[in-house]
């Protein structure tokens, strides 16, 4: 093994660490690290008695080895995701502290591992709202979040400072922030040579301007959930304290298994919880929760609406989803988008000062006559895919439809749009024309990787 960290990351992981050091230089000089997925539970369960359970998470596994995810249709309709183990720890704040409805924002969230698991543990009909600044990647955590199919998402590409002005709306923000990624050297060894003392004072003050520019959207009494990849104590306890003392905001617990092995904050008496390599199956996190103090709850009467040219929508769009009751439905543009109606108000809000890449349940276009239904239909978990013919597709086939080719249809299969499956899961649309059908997965999303693989390597 060659020894590659910079000279002063381990001095100063040494301090902190003392004799533990060793053993953590030992585990992020691993060759192998692990590998975890977290399944979705509204599109598909694990298979019994066959992975590795990650602790701390009810929907997360350990793989043996790592397959080939992009040859595998299932992840591409969004019926799991590949996640770190460790910053599922996420579950146990939500699991312990929120119980009702929320609005909620993942501040930092591309490409989308805590968003899609926060989708799947917020209470029923919570709102979510997902924000990435650096626009490329705010459309890759489009695409995930699409993908994993709840209607109760807004996918947005700001600032934090333009969503700060957005006073008191957010109940909970979840802050995974840009860091110097001590906590990935063994995943990323890359990242170990763009390390410096500098960059992580750098980080640090980063980091602290973030949580000052949001705080303002965040309720009073409403709840921070802090988290980074690093370290060391600049960018983790350090920080906590300056938020404690700006903004008189409390430290909360969170209950931990000792069997888990989580470590705990270091040199400071208060609750924040540490994850390290050569502890926890898993890559280096940190997470400390705070809520903030309670105070007057401001109502912004905000001026909604300036965007919007809505036309009627055609009623059969509404049977397209399983209770249309529980949407408002509208046209911009002749797009067709299904709003939850619990946080109308909130979209508009959103859709009018924000830059929202996505509202709920993008439905589909209207093209002269004709309506074509959305990618984002198909993989939505309120859609009725029994109002569509179907065709089931092997393997090879649904490779073929991920990559984009044209395909032909058996002549069993009426004309019109086709809901393409794999193993009985809605993977995008067709339209059938009868000499072939055109293929109306997103261009975007396409398959790009040679084929690396001769057969299905779907995990049973």
């Amino acid at each position: 093994m060659i020894d590659s960290f910079p000279h002063d990351f381990k001095i100063r992981t040494q301090q902190l660490l003392g004799d533990e050091y060793v053993w953590l230089e030992k585990a992020l000089q691993e060759d192998e690290t692990p590998v975890s997925i977290r399944f979705n539970p509204a599109k598909q369960t694990a298979p019994e008695s066959m992975y590795e359970k990650v602790g701390w998470c009810e929907t997360g596994y350990y793989l043996p080895e790592r397959p080939t995810f992009t040859f595998d249709p299932l992840f591409h309709a969004g019926c799991y995701y590949v996640q770190e183990a460790s910053s599922m720890f996420l579950e146990q704040v939500v699991k312990q502290y929120i119980s009702t409805p929320v609005v909620c924002l993942d501040l930092c969230a591309a490409p989308g591992g805590k968003s899609t698991h926060l989708q799947s543990l917020l209470p029923e009909k919570s709102l979510l709202v997902s924000n990435e600044v650096i626009r490329s990647r705010a459309f890759v955590l489009k695409e995930n979040l699409i993908k994993w199919g709840s209607p109760y998402t807004v996918v947005t590409n700001n600032d934090p400072k333009e969503i700060g002005q957005l006073t008191h709306l957010f109940d909970v923000i979840v802050a995974d922030l840009p860091c110097s990624g001590e906590g990935m050297f063994r995943k990323d060894p890359d990242s170990r040579n763009e390390w410096s003392v500098a960059n992580v004072r750098l980080c640090a003050g980063r980091q602290r301007r973030i949580i000052r520019d949001v705080w303002e959207s965040l309720k009073p009494g409403g709840l921070l959930i802090y988290c980074t990849c690093t370290f060391n104590r600049e960018e983790n306890e350090e920080n906590i304290f300056h938020l404690v003392e700006y903004f008189n905001a409390e430290i909360l617990p969170v209950y931990v298994e000792n069997d888990w092995n989580i470590s705990h904050t270091i040199n400071g008496s208060f609750p924040a919880y540490r994850f390290y390599p050569h502890k926890t199956k898993g890559e280096g996190f940190f997470l400390a929760l705070l809520r903030k103090p309670v105070g007057e709850l401001r109502t912004i009467r905000y001026k909604t609406g300036n965007k919007r040219q809505v036309t009627s929508v055609p009623d059969k769009c509404r049977d397209w989803l399983t209770e249309p009751d529980m949407f408002q439905f509208d046209v911009r543009q002749n797009i067709i988008r299904a709003i939850p109606v619990s946080h109308q108000n909130t979209c508009l809000i959103l859709s009018d000062y924000l830059n929202a890449l996505t509202t709920g349940v993008l439905l589909g276009e209207i093209k002269g006559d004709d309506i074509q239904p959305s990618p984002a239909l198909a993989l939505n978990i309120c859609f009725r895919d029994k109002l569509f013919p179907a065709v089931e597709l092997n393997w090879e086939d649904s490779i073929r439809y991920l990559r984009r080719d044209t395909m032909v249809l058996p002549s069993t299969i009426p004309k019109g749009f086709v809901v393409a499956k794999y193993r009985n899961t809605p993977l995008g649309f067709m339209k059938n024309i009868g000499s072939r059908a055109n293929n109306l997965f997103p261009q975007e999303w396409k398959i790009r990787k040679p084929a690396g693989v001769t057969k299905d390597p779907t995990f049973e």
